[in-house]
């Protein structure tokens, strides 16, 4: 086995485990304060400083790791991931709205190092001229950590319901722990480390088509966001009457199945096709949510009209978000590649920030169908911008 499969191998694993405890940790913090009785809005601000610090360290983490190197990046994201664990394993009485919000900034930077780290350390695994191959290995690694978050929704509802909320978050942080520890071992030293120092300056992207990508991600994640975070889980707890462990084995189905499909985008897009057909997958994508909005409106059976949307709406959105994941891999550079990935994470994060508040508000004010209704328009904007990318070429692995 040659070195950079190996590294992609300790790269993808440190990735997996951190996902694993992401979604576990997300699933954990939406059922446990609805049961306290916390509201819908109540539940999203507490991930608001989750979102806020992501889109932070995606800003910053592209320079640090092109300062310091994509494998001490990664390291410090696992280890702050097992604070932020730690710091929710304290008594009840403790677990305030302004600690949680703290463990879940940590938990934000923490996650927003990983995914950086991960997505650019695969573009200096892969020659340039091999697109065909960087696009699979992009889509492999992206589809693969969605279904394990999937596996980490229902892992989250499952330890909820067996351990308590204390015991499942001090298991995720021993589990965790033991991946960071092998992985200050496994992770060659020096990887994704510029050759030209960069600037802190040189964090704001010049590149059009970098820019362009950014802003269409920004709306395509806000679009998911601004249903699927909070107004979901609840409309399925308060609505259809189900247990949590019901909320996070569905979403779990959900996510796995969203994961499944993102790494054999390659097949479905075609990779020899030239311009990835972002613009047309979107517009696609933005005609799903719109129609889940009309058949809730004309007293059609929920559950159909939810579940069959959401499935449907789950396969767009993955074809979507892998072709996104290539292209901006694809369209870095080869040195400092981690500033280009980590402004576009950037936006990434900050599509998430927005979706997250307004699934909290617009679905306490208004419902599940006008969270759709925006989501829809979300996803319009960012089908348009598409449109604005240059070519980008694909060579067969």
């Amino acid at each position: 086995m040659n070195t950079a499969i190996r590294q992609y191998l300790v790269i993808t694993g440190n990735y997996w485990a951190f996902t694993l405890t992401d979604g576990a940790l997300r699933m954990l913090v939406v059922l446990h304060f609805h049961q306290l009785g916390y509201s819908p809005l109540e539940i999203a601000l507490l991930f608001v400083f989750y979102e806020f610090f992501g889109v932070v360290t995606n800003l910053v983490g592209g320079y640090l790791g092109a300062r310091m190197g994509l494998n001490r990046t990664m390291n410090i994201g696992l280890f702050l991931q097992i604070a932020a664990l730690a710091m929710l394993a304290v008594p009840a009485a403790m677990l305030s709205v302004p600690w949680v919000m703290a463990a879940q900034a940590l938990s934000g930077i923490a996650k927003d190092l990983n995914k950086m780290s991960a997505k650019s350390g695969i573009k200096l695994l892969v020659p340039d001229e091999q697109q065909g191959t960087l696009y699979k290995w992009v889509a492999i690694l992206t589809g693969s950590k969605n279904t394990l978050k999937g596996v980490g929704f229902f892992l989250g509802g499952v330890l909820l319901m067996s351990v308590g909320f204390t015991g499942a978050v001090l298991t995720m942080a021993a589990a965790l722990g033991l991946v960071w520890l092998a992985s200050l071992f496994l992770l060659k030293q020096e990887l994704g480390k510029s050759t030209a120092k960069p600037k802190f300056r040189e964090i704001l992207s010049k590149s059009p088509a970098i820019n362009v990508l950014s802003a269409a991600r920004m709306f395509l994640f806000g679009a998911r966001d601004v249903w699927f975070v909070v107004a979901l889980p609840v409309y399925l707890h308060t609505v259809f009457g189900w247990d949590f462990w019901k909320v996070g084995a569905f979403m779990a189905t959900w996510v796995i199945g969203y994961g499944f499909i993102q790494t054999i985008a390659p097949r479905i897009t075609g990779t020899s096709e030239g311009k990835q057909p972002a613009a047309f997958w979107a517009a696609a994508l933005a005609l799903v949510p719109a129609a889940i909005a009309l058949g809730l409106m004309a007293g059609w059976s929920p559950q159909i009209v939810v579940i069959g949307g959401l499935l449907l709406f789950g396969i767009l959105f993955a074809i979507n978000s892998s072709l996104h994941s290539y292209l901006i891999v694809s369209y870095a550079r080869g040195d400092g590649v981690s500033l280009d990935v980590g402004f576009y994470y950037m936006s990434n994060a900050a599509g998430r920030l927005l979706g997250t508040i307004l699934s909290g508000w617009v679905y306490q004010v208004y419902g599940l169908e006008a969270c759709l209704w925006i989501s829809s328009g979300l996803v319009l904007t960012a089908a348009l911008l598409s449109l604005m990318l240059p070519e980008r070429h694909v060579a067969e692995a």
